[in-house]
């Protein structure tokens, strides 16, 4: 196996079109966004030899986007859902194991050229003990705290409209109905840039409200801008009476919708705003030949918290957790982010990182 840099669009896009398990991190125009918010990427990709591959337009077995982070915490390399392997399951002559350490070897190269005192893996694996094993065995340990979901929740969109509403939770399916019936909550779809400013009102009350920190309105625009120009990217509004109840930003990439950023307000509490909003923004996908709709990150709750019901609606994400599991669907778990120490600095960081989990009460 080699490994070489890609730096052709389409033939990222068109691997990963392949591939199961992916999200849009791994995607070119993620990359693309880290470009925008002043971050050094690499795309990487690794070729098995004995296919005597030499073009750039050869197929690579595996993918990672590499990101260099720059924060008050420390400098990291960060591989964000990945890395992404084709059809992993059938990969003999080149076990996931074999192909995470030719990659390691890449990443240990570049962490050493940037100074970095560590390498941080979002893995978009299986959590299976397996899995975690081959983590081990290269010397990761679990990180003290996760950017991206390692717990989703998704929905097949390949069934009708009408057996989606059937197989959703009675309580959600009854007020998407009562949304429907309301003439005056409607719900607008943009693609206009200077409609993020009108997301992020709202977006930053509610970050106060559930008390979890917010990104920046550059964040924001910068992520919309970067995946508009190829139409992968929509803001929703939930409008009653002419106020914004509630909003959202959909990413939709390569037949897979994700729910990744929500806002929502206190006002008029009666009115199903967000459910509305999110049936409206299903059946878009729908539309748009999505065969998935990615509810993005929930709770893992079970893992956490045994036999203590009391405690779990303490967890920050309880309500959100429920509101997203009432569209009905099914849970997918990855392994857990994972830290390849390099440096005595890294442990200055997983110490910073452990207590802000503490306080946030995760």
């Amino acid at each position: 196996m080699e490994i070489r840099k890609i730096e052709n669009k389409n033939l990222w896009e068109n691997f990963l079109l392949e591939c199961e398990e992916k999200t849009f991190l791994q995607s070119w125009n993620w990359g693309e966004f880290q470009k925008k918010m002043g971050n050094k990427i690499w795309r990487l990709g690794i070729y098995d030899k004995m296919s005597n591959v030499k073009s750039q337009m050869s197929n690579p077995i595996a993918i990672a986007l590499v990101i260099k982070i720059e924060a008050k915490r420390g400098r990291f390399l960060f591989v964000p859902h990945g890395p992404v392997v084709k059809n992993p399951k059938s990969q003999i002559l080149n076990p996931k194991s074999q192909i995470l350490n030719k990659f390691l070897e890449e990443l240990r190269k570049i962490a050493k050229q940037e100074q970095c005192s560590f390498i941080r893996i979002a893995p978009i694996w299986e959590r299976v003990k397996e899995s975690e094993e081959i983590f081990k065995d290269l010397g990761f340990r679990p990180a003290p705290m996760h950017t991206h979901p390692e717990v989703t929740w998704e929905l097949n969109l390949e069934e009708p409209e009408e057996s989606l509403l059937m197989n959703m939770r009675k309580t959600t399916r009854y007020l998407i109905k009562q949304g429907l019936k309301n003439e005056t909550l409607q719900v607008e779809k943009s693609q206009d840039p200077n409609d993020i400013k009108i997301f992020n009102e709202l977006y930053q009350k509610t970050a106060l409200k559930h008390h979890f920190v917010p990104f920046s309105l550059s964040y924001l625009k910068n992520e919309f801008l970067s995946f508009l120009p190829d139409n992968q990217i929509s803001l929703f509004f939930a409008k009653y009476k002419e106020k914004i109840l509630a909003s959202a930003i959909i990413i939709f990439w390569q037949k897979i919708a994700f729910y990744h950023h929500g806002a929502s307000s206190l006002k008029y509490p009666k009115i199903p705003a967000s459910y509305l909003l999110q049936w409206e923004a299903i059946k878009e996908a729908k539309r748009k030949g999505c065969k998935l709709y990615n509810f993005w990150g929930i709770a893992d709750i079970k893992s956490k918290i045994k036999n203590k019901k009391s405690k779990i609606k303490k967890h920050p994400f309880w309500g959100l957790t429920l509101f997203k599991k009432g569209f009905s669907g099914y849970e997918k778990k990855y392994l857990r982010t994972q830290d390849l120490p390099l440096s005595f600095k890294y442990w200055f960081t997983f110490c910073f990182e452990k207590l802000r989990k503490k306080k946030r009460g995760f």
